[in-house]
């Protein structure tokens, strides 16, 4: 099976304070692979990793290699070709307030150099109707995206990641503020973009991991602790500390 990313002995700094300690991780292409793993372990971390927003941090460094399909992220491509091909959605819904529903969008195309107005409209209508938003928000594109419900913004924001059309789409924590109807669309959505998209998400919900994942990546402390297909780590994990976590036993005997 095809590997869209790969990554090898990856450590990552904060001025002096080492968060990632030499992961290794292959990412299978058109597939939804979860990153679990308590607060603090570098979930984030490696999401900003991989699309080269952990080097716009004052202090920040890292070592060893991310390819993405066979190219040196960090050496054979720039920052802005990787962020085009690598698109990352975060935790709350970071809409532009003076912007909206449309501009929302279109924002990345934009900054891209479209211009058209009916290329921008079809690229709007696409990625609005890939996210199930479009028949929600289809009569009030020019109202402010503001007055949209939380699932929507989110959805909204994955939206317009997937307007400048990249290979690989980022979550992190999608639905960590969101009600359980919300968080249903956004896991249906998951499933149905994995056709097109790879697609690696972080989460501190388990159950949402063992639903929407084929593959699942436990870290801790900065390290991959296990690493496998989701259904057979969440019944038989290898390592005791997965099973502590996966089971909500974390901190006792995690050795």
């Amino acid at each position: 099976m095809a590997y869209k990313i790969v990554i090898e002995d990856l450590q990552a700094w904060h001025g002096s304070k080492k968060i990632l300690n030499g992961i290794n991780l292959p990412i299978h292409a058109n597939m939804v692979t979860a990153i679990i793993g308590p607060s603090g372990c570098g979930k984030t971390t490696l999401l900003r990793c991989l699309n080269r927003m952990h080097e716009v941090l004052p202090s920040s460094r890292i070592h060893g290699r991310m390819l993405f399909d066979g190219s040196d992220i960090y050496r054979e491509l720039s920052a802005i070709d990787i962020r085009r091909k690598i698109g990352m959605v975060f935790q709350a819904p970071n809409i532009f307030p003076n912007m909206n529903i449309f501009e929302n969008v279109a924002v990345g195309l934009k900054l891209n150099g479209e211009r058209n107005r009916k290329n921008l409209g079809e690229v709007v209508e696409k990625s609005l109707r890939q996210t199930g938003l479009w028949d929600e928000v289809k009569d009030r594109l020019r109202q402010d995206a503001s007055g949209l419900s939380s699932g929507q913004l989110q959805r909204l924001c994955i939206g317009r990641a997937l307007a400048i059309e990249p290979e690989v789409l980022l979550l992190d924590e999608p639905c960590s503020s969101l009600d359980p109807i919300a968080t249903i669309r956004i896991e249906e959505l998951l499933k149905e973009l994995k056709q097109r998209y790879t697609v690696i998400i972080v989460t501190h919900n388990m159950q949402q991991a063992a639903r929407v994942s084929d593959y699942t990546a436990f870290l801790t402390e900065g390290e991959l602790i296990e690493y496998g297909v989701t259904p057979e780590m969440f019944i038989r994990p290898r390592d005791r500390r997965t099973e502590n976590y996966i089971t909500g036993r974390w901190g006792v005997n995690n050795s």
